[in-house]
């Protein structure tokens, strides 16, 4: 029998509009209507469809144009086709959303915080594109073919030698080349070193030169005791012991340490309270590091960005054999290009490549090529210039802010790095937190960052990142802090 389009339609209660427009001519354009009427749910499993001829002269279309398009669809899965009972919607050919004919949702976006103020966050719209791009095409039109097979677990030797040159000259780091293994940031160098299951390699089992059974290293791991619960974690998960390090204004009291294995310290710029390691501890960690036989994990944590103070070199530079250094471009560049580095002592180079791995498998080789160049030619040391006097001025908008707005607020720790430490009144953090939450600012209270086995000795503060708003975001989002500090 034949029926119209129109008349199946009304029959079977579903309104059908079937738009033949868009690329590919009409056969196409019925194909995705077809479809699109199926996977929204406006043809349901089981229904029986028009025969072509029908369908045809109600749209207008030769009947091979409609044959085409059911053949296609049942090659697809949408549709079935027998003989003797015609071309049906598929049983298998479910919709994403169950109510026939109700309005098509839009999905789901994940909404960020109205001001974000966190801890660590760089300016993502100041990401150097243009002299990016620039490098990344020089470093591929001049890399050997070689660079697109299989990657060395030490990363690329260009980058590597570029790496030795700047931290030499930018960081007063002592070493070459061979020294120097590429990671994907602090984390995964982490991993490497305590990891049980090194992704990539060997999961630090058996490791030439490391501790039977464990990773390169082994705990019990001195820390500070305000640091990263992340890296924490990673550690606890790793089956790694960390003993917290009483901190004060100078930094860690390495004093404390005692029969540690290794100790990981933040001497540029202590996270998060702010500060570089005094001289004498300085001094005193690499006593001890020799006297024990032990190693100082150095997480060369905003060593590129300060303001106030002359710059304070490396902590590697005072014994390249008992320091291992470890930096990254995920605040000086982005987080996105997931590359960093491991300055080691001799003895410990073999072992991180046994834990990596046969061949490289975290950190992109393309953007190795492109970060070397980028350093060779200048543009990373011109990039951190520009953001250190950005964020600068970003640190002093803040400033003065409080001390209009907010006078009774201490800012603490701001000569150096990408977030500030705002000093609160005793019991006050919590009420604070949960205050900026309601007026859309996200930010950490200080006792988030705390050793769960340290001392509340920093006392209560917020911890202000200046970095991450948008040049036109961040005057509202210092209004909207301002207004909470006010009251508090």
């Amino acid at each position: 029998m034949t029926e119209s389009w129109v008349n199946y339609a009304e029959r079977i209660g579903v309104d059908l509009h079937l738009e033949l427009s868009g690329p590919g001519g009409r056969r196409a354009a019925l194909t995705r209507a077809l479809r699109e009427a199926v996977r929204g749910g406006r043809l349901t499993p089981g229904t029986r469809l028009p025969p072509y001829r029908s369908l045809a002269a109600d749209l207008g279309v030769a009947r091979n144009t409609v044959a085409d398009a059911y053949a296609e669809l049942v090659a697809e899965g949408w549709l079935t086709a027998r003989q003797g009972s015609g071309t049906r919607v598929a049983e298998r050919a479910r919709p994403l959303r169950q109510a026939v004919g109700a309005p098509p949702r839009a999905p789901a976006r994940a909404r960020g915080p109205r001001h974000d103020l966190r801890q660590g966050r760089p300016d993502a719209s100041a990401f150097p594109r243009a002299a990016w791009a620039a490098s990344y095409r020089r470093a591929l039109q001049a890399a050997p073919s070689e660079a697109f097979g299989p990657g060395d677990p030490a990363g690329r030797r260009e980058l590597r030698e570029t790496l030795a040159e700047y931290l030499a000259r930018a960081r007063g780091v002592r070493t070459e080349p061979d020294r120097i293994v590429i990671c994907s940031g602090f984390a995964h160098a982490l991993r490497l070193l305590f990891g049980r299951d090194a992704p990539g390699g060997t999961g630090g089992r058996n490791v030439p030169g490391g501790p039977a059974g464990g990773g390169v290293l082994r705990g019990p791991l001195g820390v500070e005791g305000y640091g990263l619960g992340f890296h924490r974690d990673l550690l606890a998960a790793a089956g790694v012991r960390t003993v917290p390090l009483p901190l004060d204004e100078h930094g860690a009291r390495v004093a404390a340490l005692g029969r540690e294995r290794a100790v990981l310290l933040t001497p540029a710029h202590q996270f998060p309270t702010g500060g570089p390691l005094r001289p004498e501890r300085r001094a005193a960690v690499i006593d001890w590091a020799r006297a024990r036989g032990s190693v100082v994990l150095e997480d060369d944590y905003d060593g590129e960005f300060r303001y106030d103070r002359r710059p304070v070199g490396a902590l590697q530079g005072l014994d390249p054999e008992r320091v291992i250094h470890i930096g990254s471009v995920s605040k000086s560049l982005s987080p996105a290009l997931r590359l960093g580095w491991m300055v080691l002592p001799e003895r410990y180079v073999e072992p991180v490549l046994a834990a990596k791995g046969e061949r490289e498998g975290w950190a992109s080789v393309p953007d190795q090529l492109a970060l070397a160049d980028f350093m060779a030619g200048g543009s990373y040391d011109r990039h951190v210039r520009r953001m250190r006097q950005r964020y600068r001025g970003r640190r002093d908008r803040l400033v003065a802010a409080l001390a209009e707005r907010a006078p009774h607020i201490e800012v603490t720790g701001v000569a150096a790095g990408l977030h500030a430490v705002l000093r609160l009144p005793p019991g006050t953090e919590q009420t604070v937190v949960e205050a900026a939450e309601r007026r859309g600012i996200t930010l950490d209270g200080l006792a988030a960052f705390r050793h769960p086995d340290s001392p509340a000795s920093a006392g209560d503060g917020l911890v202000v990142g200046y970095a991450a708003p948008a040049d036109h975001a961040y005057g509202a989002a210092l209004e909207a802090l301002c207004e909470v500090l006010a009251a508090a």
